[in-house]
């Protein structure tokens, strides 16, 4: 689906000049209808126009028509039309998205069953069920402004945590909002994030609306309010708000398919202002449509000479240096044939067939192929090539040439927080696997990688150790038994925090 008509442009517009040149040649090819019919003898006018097979009906399509058209679709198609760009596949495709929700007494108000606060939460876990693999951060605020959860994947993460939020866990009543705002900003992160901030409330301080509409170097990432009011209430000051999206919170999930369609856009006009991401070519959307116009040559009393003449020309014009070996290759380039593979998780396929070097080094590393996967990266000289260089490379645990790739990326793509990140993540690996070498005789050249366990008897000093089968069979916990293993009740848990945080001590 397009989402903004105004990044459609072509790829290769100098094809569109050959445009008139097709009108032109349908406009004198086209056999034209005989107009001066031979006077019949001995008939008045009006009887021998009636007697006139054909008279006074309009000319037919001809086989001349579907040529042209057919012409003028490829034409279209080898132009290039594009109005997206194609994403980091090791990257998440999806925007980030911090949930700002409002947690005051009015928001505990029953007019929206059970109460405005329990709807929002609804809402909330609804939402993030919708966006599976997301990462989705949670601030709540009143008074104050609190960061509940950081950017996470795991909804059983936000869960618990969304749950024991309530006006009794805020240390200070009033309505913070523009420090919600601040606080969901640095929660995004880097200036080229395609991120966006859910506002959920029942109402807005008018003075908090100057922090909303103040101007930002870099802009700040576009706002959502949820309204959580009965139905037809609106909230006027939000209308004063720039570059935001305002959605009233409905019985059904029509208002989560509208925050979702926000975020969506919010992420292609991101992508669409990253002059290192390529643009998606959907010049084969024509080719369905030049397809059907091909069926009607087999419609019977039509000539089979310009199909002949057509199916020449664009062998002739095809490059075929473009095209491997074997039949499919008449139909699909070597690209769109490992996309295919790629499609169908054939991933080794997928590698041998890309002639696309970031696509073949995707593939590879999707197959485990990690090495290759490193090498083919590491000839490109892009930033999303270092960084998928640094990621093929950790798995390989290859950690020092891990971190150099990571670093080379933040080189080429300064404050890249996924790189900062995993660079981090590197680090931490080989500092592990360094200080586990000179505790024992197990090191790095032996295989420790990040899922391995190590066994340190330094401790016991060559004692024998017993270790109970139970604890060996024990399963870990998962986020969820984790966080609900907290030994307190969750609302005095973040009540407590939200106290340390306004005395300035962070856990």
């Amino acid at each position: 689906m397009i989402e903004s008509f105004d990044q459609f442009h072509f790829l290769r517009p100098l094809w569109l000049l050959a445009l008139p040149v097709i009108a032109l040649l349908w406009r004198f090819a086209r056999p034209k209808r005989q107009t001066n019919e031979p006077a019949v003898q001995g008939i008045a006018p009006h009887l021998a126009m009636a007697l006139q097979v054909g008279s006074g009906q309009t000319q037919r399509l001809v086989p001349i028509d579907g040529v042209m058209l057919c012409g003028l679709l490829i034409v279209l198609a080898v132009a290039g039309p594009t109005w997206s760009r194609i994403p980091n596949p090791l990257v998440a495709e999806t925007a980030p998205l911090v949930v700002a929700l409002k947690v005051t007494e009015s928001m505990e108000q029953s007019d929206l069953a059970p109460s405005r606060l329990e709807r929002s939460k609804f809402k909330i876990l609804d939402l993030i069920s919708a966006r599976t693999g997301a990462r989705t951060a949670l601030i709540a605020y009143s008074g104050t402004a609190h960061r509940v959860a950081p950017l996470t994947e795991d909804p059983n993460i936000l869960r618990p945590l969304l749950e024991g939020l309530s006006a009794a866990v805020m240390p200070v009543s009033g309505d913070a909002a523009g420090a919600a705002l601040e606080l969901a900003v640095d929660n995004i992160g880097t200036k080229n994030s395609p991120g966006a901030v859910l506002f959920v409330l029942d109402d807005m301080n008018p003075a908090q609306i100057a922090t909303f509409t103040a101007d930002r170097d870099p802009p700040r990432p576009p706002v959502i309010f949820l309204t959580a009011l009965p139905s037809g209430s609106k909230l006027s000051q939000l209308d004063k708000v720039p570059n935001a999206k305002i959605v009233e919170i409905t019985a059904d999930n029509s208002d989560i398919l509208q925050i979702e369609r926000a975020v969506r856009s919010a992420y292609a006009a991101a992508l669409a202002d990253d002059d290192r991401l390529d643009w998606d070519d959907r010049g084969w959307i024509l080719g369905w449509p030049a397809l059907l116009l091909i069926l009607f040559w087999f419609r019977r009393g039509w000539t089979m000479k310009w199909l002949s003449i057509g199916m020449f020309g664009v062998w002739s014009l095809a490059p075929q240096a473009s095209y491997a070996e074997g039949w499919q290759d008449w139909f699909w380039t070597p690209d769109q044939q490992g996309q295919r593979a790629l499609n169908h998780k054939e991933f080794s396929k997928a590698a041998t067939l890309f002639q696309d070097p970031y696509l073949k080094g995707y593939s590879a590393y999707k197959a485990g192929q990690y090495a290759e996967a490193s090498e083919i990266f590491a000839a490109q000289a892009t930033a999303d090539a270092a960084f998928a260089e640094g990621m093929a490379r950790i798995r390989n645990r290859e950690y020092r040439p891990a971190i150099a790739a990571f670093d080379k990326a933040l080189e080429r793509k300064p404050g890249w927080q996924e790189a900062e990140q995993n660079r981090d993540l590197a680090k931490f690996i080989l500092d592990y696997v360094e200080t586990s070498r000179e505790q024992s005789d197990t090191g790095e050249d032996s295989g420790i990688g990040a899922d391995d366990v190590v066994f340190d008897n330094a401790e016991a000093k060559g004692k024998d150790t017993v270790i109970e089968a139970s604890d060996l069979d024990a399963a870990p916990l998962t986020s969820e038994q984790w966080i609900s293993s907290i030994d307190t009740d969750m609302g005095k848990f973040l009540r407590s925090r939200f106290l340390l945080d306004n005395q300035g001590v962070r856990e």
